[in-house]
């Protein structure tokens, strides 16, 4: 696979944007609870569905930078690429997912999406069946958290394409 620096097209492509502030060194404190947010957050989920969801909320938030770290995070977690360009789409390639994932995937969607207006009793439900109600908290606490990070990056512009997986540890 070709790194940026290697494509044959990379002297075609538009110039990075610079990102507009630091926002972990300018706000440590507020920087690191959020840190701390999603360590606590992430406790006994799939690492997998993790991802996928943060994928999906990231897309709907149109974070450029959360889906180049969480689509490479997935990939490294053993997820496919077939799947991952799927999720953009999902209603309509509901079979390559569980049950549980996709209860998981519209739950983000909804919660993400609150200008649609409250997250609906059927979605809730289905996450419900799919997921132990401590699970079920730990999901929504993964998904406010990937929409602080969101907010966060597309604020800040801050800048994909040079993350790689590690480079954070937030296992905890």
């Amino acid at each position: 696979m070709a790194t940026t620096a290697e494509h044959p097209h990379t002297h075609d492509r538009a110039p990075e944007h610079t990102p507009r502030l630091q926002l972990a060194k300018l706000a440590p404190e507020a920087y690191k609870a959020v840190l701390a947010l999603e360590i606590a957050s992430k406790k006994d989920l799939d690492p997998v569905l993790v991802e996928l969801v943060k994928i999906r909320a990231s897309q709907l938030n149109h974070c450029a930078f959360c889906l180049d770290m969480h689509t490479k995070d997935a990939l490294a977690a053993g997820e496919s690429v077939e799947r991952i360009v799927q999720l953009s789409a999902w209603e309509e390639s509901r079979h390559f997912y569980t049950e549980r994932e996709l209860a998981a995937i519209e739950l983000a969607e909804a919660v993400t999406v609150l200008t649609d207006g409250f997250v609906p009793d059927e979605v809730w439900e289905r996450a419900a069946k799919q997921f132990e109600e401590r699970e079920l908290a730990q999901l929504v606490t993964v998904i406010a958290t990937i929409n602080v990070w969101n907010r966060f990056a597309v604020a800040t512009r801050m800048v994909p394409g040079h993350y790689t997986p590690g480079m954070y540890d937030t296992k905890g």
